[in-house]
């Protein structure tokens, strides 16, 4: 099977962000198909078009678009049009068995199907995310045209799929209330790396030799995107709440985004960068494995809005491979996940009641290791990528073998 896959904002391992698209890729490749991924370069490039680069044998296709966190919707969106514009001309040139496109963002939609009907092959689409849904909830869409048109583009993304993956039941309803058929709904959500994040004593040893400012406490991180849906300074404020309540323990923050400089500026009212507070910018997966080893209890944090709690953030699925304790401050699956199974914890909006949970937890030495188990034992039942990877093979496979049928 020969796979047109369309993801704008692909990274490999030796990059900072997610790789779920180079992951699957990269095994689908291995069962024996052809993946032909047309990305877009987000950073400084002396190209100026499309260039091909093999990565472990995916067909990798850049077209230089800068892009970052920082730069304002407008613009961000002008970056996605002009991939959807010209990923479209190169996926048909590439031609294949199978579209498959990835969002965010939904305009991956424009090029999937513009491949899907020239080369009359049908298209797997898969919703990274409840768009258009959250960016109206956070105001990044406020525009009455903009809004309808996301709205269309979401029902037309649908109406032209063979097939839609939702990496989260949440997600999964929301593209059912839309009227899809619920048969050709598949659930695949992010997946976590047994092997990259495995504890390794080595790398944690290193991260701290490389940080000597954290040795000596126990330390609570987040690794990921400083967004406005992050509200990352949550975490400034309950390393603020641990020193008025003199609780040992450090808040590392390791990313990039919109809100750094913003957190960085509250962490400095509050009193607490450089004390309890640290802040270090993203650096490659493949160097994050040694963050999550030394960690004692890894984060996933969103600000207050329903919308958010049908997410599937990679942070949370790196956590459960890493074995340690998950802390939340939201609802939805993955609060009913880390409570069923005793892998870590829900904290409370007010961090002023949530330190007395994380407190609870850091001074009970059995409670992190019962819960450190079983975050790793969800990992590897519910969430390996192996296991998951071999479900979207299927999924792409039986969008390809019935579009045969329907062509004979």
């Amino acid at each position: 099977m020969k796979i047109i896959y369309l993801h704008q904002y692909f990274n490999t391992p030796s990059m900072s962000g997610g790789t779920r698209s180079y992951e699957m890729a990269r095994r689908l490749v291995a069962a024996g198909h052809e993946v032909h991924m047309i990305t877009s370069w987000k950073d400084e490039s002396k190209h100026t078009d499309w260039y091909y680069e093999e990565i472990d044998g995916i067909n990798v296709h850049w077209l230089p678009i800068p892009y970052s966190n920082l730069m304002s919707y407008t613009q961000r969106i002008k970056a996605f049009i002009k991939y959807a514009l010209k990923a479209g001309k190169k996926a048909i040139n590439i031609g294949g068995d199978v579209v498959f496109a990835t969002s965010t963002p939904l305009t991956i939609a424009i090029p999937g199907i513009k491949a899907s009907k020239k080369l009359k092959i049908p298209m797997v689409f898969e919703v990274r995310d409840l768009w258009p849904e959250l960016p109206i909830a956070i105001g990044a869409l406020k525009n009455p045209l903009t809004i309808y048109a996301a709205k269309y583009l979401e029902k037309v993304a649908y109406k032209n799929s063979s097939k839609v993956i939702a990496l989260s039941p949440g997600m999964a309803e929301g593209v059912l209330k839309l009227g899809f058929n619920k048969e050709n709904i598949e659930i695949i959500p992010n997946s976590s790396d047994l092997e990259l994040f495995a504890y390794d004593q080595n790398k944690s040893d290193k991260f701290l030799e490389e940080r000597p400012e954290l040795i000596g406490a126990p330390f609570v991180l987040y690794a990921g995107t400083l967004g406005l849906i992050n509200g990352v300074s949550y975490l400034a404020q309950l390393a603020s709440e641990s020193l008025k309540q003199k609780i040992v323990a450090n808040y590392v923050v390791i990313g990039r985004g919109f809100e750094w400089e913003k957190v960085k500026k509250e962490a400095e009212d509050l009193g607490v960068l450089g004390k309890n507070f640290f802040m270090y910018p993203a650096i490659p997966k493949t160097e994050l494995v040694g963050a999550f080893s030394a960690a004692t209890i890894s984060t996933s944090l969103f600000v207050d809005m329903k919308e958010m709690e049908a997410n599937s953030a990679n942070k949370f699925f790196d956590g459960l491979a890493a074995s340690k304790p998950i802390a939340i401050n939201y609802g939805g699956w993955h609060k009913k996940l880390l409570e069923s199974k005793q892998a870590g914890i829900c904290l409370n909006r007010d961090t002023k009641v949530a330190i007395g949970q994380l407190a609870d937890l850091l001074s009970d030495d059995d409670k992190l290791t019962v819960h450190a188990i079983n975050a790793r034992k969800l990992a590897e039942d519910q969430f390996s990528r192996d296991i998951l990877a071999e479900k979207l093979e299927k999924t792409l496979l039986a969008a390809a073998i019935s579009n045969q049928g329907s062509t004979e």
